[in-house]
Formats: C-alpha cells, structure tokens, sequence
C-alpha cells in the first residue's frame, strides 16, 4: 500500500512542573513530537503506512530519535541529516500551545536552515500517495515556506492527494510577512483542510463573524464553519474536503477544566456533523488537533463515509486529551469506544 508522508519539524517538548516543582526535583519530563509526527504516529498505531520528514543533526541524540521512531512503524527514509541541533520548547504542565506559558527554543534548529533545493523530494515522495503538512513549518521563516510551497508543487505533479492543518502559531510569525501573504499559495496546492473559522481568517483572510460568540449556540457555529467551508472551496477549488473543530471550555457545579468538543466535515456540498463530547477534565490538551487530524486522514484514506470519518476524527481528538504527552497511544478500539460512550450519552438526552 501507498503511504502517506507527513512533513514538519520534530520537537523535544520539556513539560516542567510549574511553580518551580521541577527545579526542586531536578526532574523535567521530555517527550518526542511536532505537529506533523504526531499524525504520523497516530496514522502508524492505526496500520496505515507512514512515513515522517524532516531534517536532523547527525549525532546520537538524533540518532535514538530516528530509531523511536522507526520502532513505531515509521518509515525514516525522508529525513535529511543536518544542522546541529533539534528544536525544542518548554510547556508548562497545564498549559496548551495557545497560552503564553509556552517558550520555543527552535532558532537555529536543523530544521529552521532548511531551504528550497536542500531536499530531493523525489524520494522524499518515493511509495507516497498522501502528503502532510500544517501551517506551523510556512511561518517559521521565508526560507523554509518556500521549501513547503516546492515540496507542494512537487506532490502536485505526482498527483499525490494533499492535506493541510491550519495551525495558528501566532508566536512563530516573526519574519515580517503575515500569514495571508503565505498561505494561499500553499493552500491552492491542497486536497483536504482541517482547521477552525477562526485559523481559516487568521491564515486564509476567510471572513468570520466577530459577534459569533455573544450568539454563542452550537447552531450557530455549526451554520458558521459551513460557511467558511464553502469560502475556502470557492477560493481554493483543488480542495474538495475541509473539517472545522469546535473546543470550547466547560465546567460544572462539581468541576472545572473540562471541554466541549465537535466537529464537521464539508465534502461533496454536504455537512457532516460529529456528536458532541463533553469531557469533565483534561490532562493534556496538546496534540489533540493532530489526533483529530490523523483521523481525518485515517477515514479519508480507508474511502470511509463522510459521518464516520467526523465521528472517528472528532472522537480521536477528545481521547487524545486523556492521554499526557504529544502523541496518542490509542488504537483504533479505544477510538472507538469513545465514540460509542458520547452517541450513547447523546441518546439518552434525547
């Protein structure tokens, strides 16, 4: 079988405990990931051939990496070795990537000096039939967008399906371009966009309801992503597929911290809209995007029907924020019997 190829920057994330815990336990949990990896192992858990891209240094720590990573069924071959170091950033516990608590150590990373002409991306795209690849590698500098638009332009010329996760890093776009100066060329080259209305405005200059939230019902927001959908397919007609997601914060009389979720898949001029989760307490919020991502692409790539593939996809992302790290260790059975606890608990509310 064809595989699929996600390309991106891999990541050391260090998660201190806060309030000075990890200086007085001289201890720091450290984790493998990126956006892009954490779909490529999602996507690998779940018996789909995959393969991950990058650029690391030649030493050992890269050296230990690249073999974690193939014990997981990922297939190496387009990593490009070079540079000197691999990227980094801190996240203290509790916090997700939107917070200000997160510090990105990722200048001069192996991955931040790579540029057009450094990869051949034939091989890169060798046994490839899906590439992916999210908005967070165009806006770490001029240099590395351009090499995202060639490695586009190359999978486009191969007939390779493409997709795209509308990451907003609002802190990593520092190189004196907004992101609507970037993005659209890349997203013209795409088959499949995840993301939300509010990352399709900040990237794409999609228009989005600024009173949105003072309407504040699911209806709304759901009659709301079915509109920006159908702005990003009229503007981009190679996309044939965009899903939108939907968290929002909950607590109850009992608790705190906890999270709606929902999501919905426009294809073929229809809407596909997931249950929605309820999820009393979280305990990672990180990587939940990706997870949704990679059941997105899961579904999509096994030809699945539009509804389960929101459903698997949305119930892949709430798994995935009861699981403490970057990527999820779910199978495709517990993916599952998540889905199965929320339709049964939406069942019985009606």
């Amino acid at each position: 079988m064809q595989k699929v190829c996600c390309f991106g920057e891999l990541l050391l994330r260090f998660s201190p405990l806060g309030n000075g815990e990890w200086i007085r336990q001289a201890a720091m949990p450290v984790f493998i990931g990126g956006a892009e990896l954490n779909v490529a192992t999602a996507l690998a858990g779940w018996n789909v051939p995959t393969k991950y891209s990058t650029v690391l240094p030649s030493n050992a720590l890269a050296d230990e990496t690249m073999d974690y990573l193939a014990s997981n069924r990922i297939d190496t071959s387009g990593i490009l070795r070079g540079g000197s170091r691999i990227g980094s950033y801190f996240l203290p516990q509790g916090s997700d990537l939107k917070n200000a608590g997160v510090i990105y150590d990722r200048a001069h990373s192996a991955f931040s000096e790579l540029a057009p002409g450094c990869i051949n991306w034939e091989t890169v795209l060798n046994e490839t039939s899906w590439l992916h690849i999210s908005a967070i590698s165009p806006a770490l500098n001029a240099n590395i967008a351009a090499a995202c638009l060639e490695l586009l332009e190359a999978a486009s010329a191969k007939g390779i399906t493409i997709s795209l996760d509308l990451n907003h890093r609002a802190k990593l776009w520092q190189y004196g371009v907004q992101p609507v100066q970037v993005m659209p060329d890349l997203v013209q080259h795409c088959d499949v966009v995840m993301g939300n209305i509010w990352a399709a405005n900040a990237l794409l200059g999609i228009p989005v309801d600024e009173y949105i939230h003072d309407k504040g019902q699911q209806t709304d927001y759901l009659a709301h992503a079915d509109e920006t959908a159908k702005a990003i397919q009229a503007e981009y007609p190679r996309c044939k597929v965009v899903a939108n997601t939907f968290r929002f914060d909950h607590s109850t009389a009992g608790s705190a911290g906890g999270i709606r979720y929902y999501a919905t898949l426009h294809t073929n001029g229809q809407t596909a809209v997931s249950p929605e989760f309820v999820v009393e307490r979280v305990v990672d919020k990180v990587g939940s995007g990706d997870c949704f991502m990679a059941g997105l692409i899961y579904g999509l790539y096994n030809n699945l029907p539009a509804q389960n593939i929101i459903d698997f996809a949305a119930a892949a992302a709430v798994g995935k924020l009861q699981e403490f790290g970057d990527a999820t260790r779910q199978t495709i059975a517990d993916v599952n019997q998540s889905l199965n606890s929320a339709q049964s608990a939406f069942e019985k509310q009606t």
